[in-house]
């Protein structure tokens, strides 16, 4: 039963079925199926595509973005790059949602650990998305719209992880839109609230879903500790990086 309130169930923008591309992708109606995983980098995208996915069509090319739909154990699913920060992420969800009718939509990307007790290789569900982004501002609200996962995409990713014996953390993260600081210890204060992780796209991806109407989770992968200055190897990500794909392709109905 959903229990969200009419205005979102509905979604503040509805669903307008596209006759050509948008400016940003290039696929045709019908060619994104309602689940789409998404990692940030493109070629990700495509090697999940053809080591996990049967029957794969490449539906996008633009801007080198490329997006794919196959199958998996019969279930259409889609599967593409979205760049890196909010911007980017704020674009290609809100025209899956507006114009290609995407209904569930996972982020599978990595975060830097901001907790001790977090390890690089470790899986992060995002229960909640601060940030330091602008993009808040376009609500109008003189406080900040909490960002929060579809309740129900949580819970199945929890006992996805479970049933697959992968260890996982839940809770709190900050999507940030500086990668590069000017202050190197600006994340302690971060660290303070108890935020587990540091990323940039959950916030916008979890608020352009709720605008929308439809499901959105993002889980992340520790690649590095900010604490410890850890950082997983370059040959060992994509190891880490299964885990959660293996996760996300529980979720498809």
């Amino acid at each position: 039963m959903d229990t969200r309130p009419a205005g979102i169930r509905r979604g503040v923008y509805p669903y307008h079925k596209l006759s050509m591309a948008t400016p940003h992708l290039q696929a045709q109606p019908g060619e994104i199926a309602e689940t789409i995983l998404l990692p940030g980098d493109p070629l990700r995208a495509r090697q999940i595509a053809e080591e996990m996915l049967t029957g794969i069509q490449c539906f996008n090319q633009v801007r080198n973005m490329l997006g794919f739909t196959g199958y998996y154990q019969g279930k259409s699913v889609s599967v593409m790059g979205t760049g890196m920060g909010m911007p980017s992420m704020g674009i290609y969800s809100s025209e899956l949602i507006r114009y290609y009718g995407a209904k569930k939509l996972i982020r599978i990307g990595t975060a830097g650990a901001m907790q001790a007790h977090l390890k690089v290789r470790d899986v992060v569900m995002a229960q909640a998305a601060s940030t330091d982004s602008n993009f808040p501002a376009q609500f109008g609200l003189v406080g900040h719209i909490a960002a929060t996962p579809d309740f129900g995409l949580l819970r199945g990713a929890v006992e996805a992880a479970e049933r697959l014996e992968i260890p996982f953390h839940a809770g709190p993260v900050v999507s940030s839109d500086v990668f590069y600081h000017m202050d190197p210890e600006y994340w302690k204060k971060w660290q303070k609230t108890g935020a587990l992780c540091i990323e940039m796209e959950t916030y916008a991806l979890y608020q352009n879903a709720r605008l929308g109407g439809v499901k959105a989770l993002a889980m992340n992968v520790i690649s590095d500790s900010l604490i410890s200055g850890e950082q997983l190897p370059a040959t060992e990500r994509q190891h880490s990086f299964q885990d959660l794909v293996r996760i996300a392709l529980e979720l498809i109905d």
